[in-house]
């Protein structure tokens, strides 16, 4: 049957029967796609975080499904749905990256390297451990978990990660051509400098070039989304 979503009534009973299908994939099929994705309904649709923290948790633990670990990590981290607990939160974001889900890792490997008490034995192994989340997560092409890496070894962190402007730079420049502007605009600097690649004018004006153009295109999508946001259907 074909839904006319911008109908009331019609949108109502797709929903009704889309809860149904997932309830039943779930709970009936033990499918830990199906119980994600009932988790994501009770968030998005039904508004009850309570529900869907549960749901995210339980896929978790009974089925390793990576991405429902993930989500429940992130609930922890902010106390949405359930209590705040950090080194709970950065357990299941491990675990999550562990099981290969990219927002699992990136989120981790922040999480780890902010001052935050995560439950590690010592500062050293918290932050080598969330380096390697970050570069799992940028090896995944994660344009954000490359730049957040980038920058760590641009400025050394604590004594436990010394610069590196070489590794700085090709992590930079793999953010850059996974589209981050300010990666584009730190490998600008750098040539500009000849810290980590040959000092180069040219290409520091191309790179340059490439930090606005990405810039001005987020920032014009940006203001897209919100003006369709602010549109009744």
């Amino acid at each position: 049957m074909a839904y006319n979503l911008k109908n009331e009534e019609e949108l109502k009973e797709y929903l009704k029967n889309l809860h149904i299908e997932y309830q039943f994939g779930c709970f009936s099929e033990k499918n830990p796609e199906v119980c994600h994705l009932l988790g994501d309904f009770y968030e998005a649709v039904k508004l009850n975080t309570e529900k869907a923290a549960l749901l995210y948790k339980t896929t978790c633990d009974q089925y390793n499904y990576a991405r429902s670990c993930a989500k429940f990590g992130d609930f922890k981290v902010v106390g949405k749905g359930c209590e705040k607990d950090i080194p709970t939160a950065y357990k299941y974001l491990s675990k999550g990256c562990e099981l290969n889900d990219e927002y699992g890792c990136l989120h981790a490997g922040v999480l780890g390297i902010s001052k935050a008490d995560v439950g590690e034995k010592d500062r050293a192994t918290q932050i080598h451990a969330s380096a390697k989340y970050l570069k799992k997560a940028c090896d995944m092409y994660s344009e954000k978990a490359c730049f957040y890496l980038s920058c760590i070894y641009l400025e050394g962190l604590e004594n436990f990660i010394k610069k590196d402007y070489k590794e700085a730079y090709k992590l930079s420049l793999k953010s850059c051509e996974l589209g981050n502007p300010y990666a584009c605009a730190n490998l600008s600097q750098m040539h500009l400098r000849g810290e980590g690649a040959q000092k180069n004018p040219e290409l520091a004006t191309t790179f340059k070039k490439r930090a606005i153009d990405l810039h001005e295109n987020l920032t014009r999508k940006q203001q897209e989304l919100k003006f369709h946001q602010g549109i009744d259907p």
